[in-house]
């Protein structure tokens, strides 16, 4: 009969794998997930609805082509000065990322109201429900050591 040693693990390992399971992470993941789903959206959103609506509005103006060429040559597109070496401004990029921000920006803001809108129905059907028995008898307790003398 052969006795099995058991192998030694790091301590490190053990922490790391009770930080992994724990619900916080999992739900972090989940929502990082998602976040990157939504950002994917959001960029087809402004880069192929928005930006070309708005551009249309404002007499054919391609966002993702405007940009100051600060050394170099200019050519036709920003995606051609800048691999021809040139030193640019991407005034038209920096314009979706920040029109991508604000949307994002305001889809957070309206998941965090209706959150905070369901937590407060929540808690005030957990108080018009009354004390729980958990509640009911600590307050006993409470008023039971107040009656004893010190």
């Amino acid at each position: 009969m052969s006795a099995s040693t058991p192998s030694w693990t790091p301590g490190w390992v053990q922490q790391f794998k009770s930080f992994i399971t724990r619900g916080n992470v999992v739900d972090l993941a989940v929502g990082i997930i998602i976040g990157a789903a939504f950002t994917s959206i959001v960029s087809a959103l402004v880069e192929d609805i928005l930006n070309p609506l708005i551009g249309l509005l404002v007499g054919g103006v391609d966002f993702s082509n405007i940009f100051v060429v600060v050394k170099g040559e200019r050519l036709p597109t920003l995606e051609a000065t800048r691999n021809a070496g040139s030193v640019v401004l991407g005034i038209g990029v920096f314009l979706n990322a920040c029109i991508k921000f604000l949307i994002v920006a305001f889809a957070v803001f309206w998941v965090v109201q209706l959150m905070t809108r369901f937590n407060l129905r929540a808690e005030a059907e957990k108080k018009a429900a009354g004390p729980t028995p958990t509640e009911v008898l600590l307050a006993e307790i409470r008023d039971e050591l107040r009656r004893r003398p010190l």
